[in-house]
């Protein structure tokens, strides 16, 4: 607590001009519901291969929605909306975010690969591509697969896969929470496609 307040006031003492007052959620006009609807959207499908946890769900589809998502297809036994505990943890997005279900996460990369799609599963594979070499290109569709929180993604979704994207760690643990992983990996989309 010393640290955090000590490091606060010298940054304040170093930097003067700077106004930090928090936002209030009324002055940050977001979209309605129908203007998200009718927003350009990031040129981003992410599919759930297998994800077990609701709150896991609910929590891709927030992240989706900040950041503008096509869509989410939800494979396998990741549980679709309407549910409680997606809603919980998505506090509406998984209305906002345009989603479809597949009996498996094969049959959507078909779907998305017919449709056009790069479809990159985000797995730890032999001649994985890093992730902060990773370079999405302008006018080009991509999905990325996300595995179940225990097995990942299903080989043979890797298999049939573009390419794999892997997230580098450096501790003790060989994986992450798919809701974090899925923030990771979006942002990196989004940081190229749609804030600059």
């Amino acid at each position: 607590m010393i640290f955090i307040l000590y490091f606060c006031t010298s940054y304040q003492h170093s930097y003067p001009q700077l106004l930090m007052r928090k936002i209030r959620t009324i002055e940050m006009q977001r979209l309605s519901l129908e203007e998200f609807k009718q927003a350009e959207k990031l040129p981003l499908i992410v599919v759930l291969d297998d994800v077990r946890s609701m709150y896991n769900v609910g929590s891709v589809f927030r992240t989706c929605d900040a950041f503008r998502v096509e869509a989410v297809y939800l494979c396998g036994i990741s549980c679709t909306p309407p549910a409680t505990e997606i809603h919980k943890t998505a506090l509406g997005a998984e209305e906002s975010v345009n989603w479809q279900y597949f009996k498996t996460a094969l049959e959507a990369v078909e779907a998305l690969h017919h449709d056009g799609y790069t479809v990159l599963s985000v797995e730890q594979v032999e001649h994985s591509t890093k992730l902060q070499t990773f370079v999405p290109q302008r006018n080009h569709k991509y999905a990325v697969v996300l595995g179940n929180e225990v097995k990942g993604v299903h080989q043979e979704v890797v298999d049939a896969s573009d390419g794999c994207l892997e997230i580098p760690q450096s501790g003790t643990k060989h994986s992450m929470n798919v809701s974090v992983t899925a923030g990771i990996v979006i942002y990196k989309f989004a940081e190229e496609l749609l804030l600059k």
